[in-house]
Protein backbone atom coordinates (compact mmCIF):
# COMPACT_ATOMS: atom_id res chain seq x y z
CA UNK A 1 0.00 0.00 0.00
CA UNK A 2 1.24 3.29 -1.00
CA UNK A 3 1.54 6.33 1.46
CA UNK A 4 -0.22 9.37 0.97
CA UNK A 5 0.54 12.86 1.79
CA UNK A 6 -2.27 15.11 2.74
CA UNK A 7 -2.31 18.55 2.04
CA UNK A 8 -5.79 19.35 4.18
CA UNK A 9 -7.29 18.53 7.16
CA UNK A 10 -9.98 15.36 6.16
CA UNK A 11 -13.35 15.62 7.75
CA UNK A 12 -12.44 12.60 10.03
CA UNK A 13 -9.93 14.08 11.56
CA UNK A 14 -11.33 17.17 11.97
CA UNK A 15 -13.86 15.51 14.20
CA UNK A 16 -11.48 13.76 15.93
CA UNK A 17 -10.12 17.33 17.25
CA UNK A 18 -13.26 18.66 17.85
CA UNK A 19 -14.54 15.67 20.22
CA UNK A 20 -11.07 16.39 22.03
CA UNK A 21 -11.57 20.00 22.69
CA UNK A 22 -13.05 22.47 25.48
CA UNK A 23 -16.74 22.32 24.79
CA UNK A 24 -16.63 26.42 24.04
CA UNK A 25 -13.48 25.96 21.62
CA UNK A 26 -15.48 22.93 19.13
CA UNK A 27 -18.75 25.20 19.24
CA UNK A 28 -16.62 28.61 18.38
CA UNK A 29 -15.21 26.62 15.72
CA UNK A 30 -18.75 25.29 14.77
CA UNK A 31 -20.45 28.34 14.88
CA UNK A 32 -17.11 30.01 12.60
CA UNK A 33 -17.57 27.40 9.81
CA UNK A 34 -21.43 28.20 9.64
CA UNK A 35 -21.11 31.78 9.85
CA UNK A 36 -18.79 31.83 6.63
CA UNK A 37 -20.14 28.97 5.40
CA UNK A 38 -16.45 26.89 5.24
CA UNK A 39 -16.07 22.83 6.11
CA UNK A 40 -14.95 22.97 9.40
CA UNK A 41 -11.46 20.91 8.86
CA UNK A 42 -10.79 24.33 6.99
CA UNK A 43 -11.85 26.47 9.63
CA UNK A 44 -9.53 24.41 12.02
CA UNK A 45 -6.70 24.58 9.23
CA UNK A 46 -6.77 28.09 9.02
CA UNK A 47 -6.85 28.92 12.50
CA UNK A 48 -3.75 26.55 13.39
CA UNK A 49 -1.83 27.91 9.97
CA UNK A 50 -2.86 31.33 11.73
CA UNK A 51 -1.14 30.82 14.67
CA UNK A 52 1.77 29.66 13.08
CA UNK A 53 1.95 32.29 10.61
CA UNK A 54 -0.03 35.07 10.59
CA UNK A 55 0.13 35.68 6.49
CA UNK A 56 -1.27 32.08 6.10
CA UNK A 57 -4.53 31.06 4.53
CA UNK A 58 -4.08 27.19 5.37
CA UNK A 59 -1.12 25.30 5.60
CA UNK A 60 -0.21 25.14 2.29
CA UNK A 61 0.77 29.01 2.73
CA UNK A 62 2.57 28.31 5.75
CA UNK A 63 5.90 29.47 6.53
CA UNK A 64 6.34 29.54 10.29
CA UNK A 65 9.93 30.46 9.80
CA UNK A 66 8.51 34.12 7.16
CA UNK A 67 10.21 36.89 8.44
CA UNK A 68 12.89 35.88 11.10
CA UNK A 69 16.33 36.61 9.92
Amino acid sequence: MQSQTLEELTPTAAQTILENLPERIRVAFINRSKEIDFPVEAVIEMALAGYLDSEAIGFVDCKPNRGRK
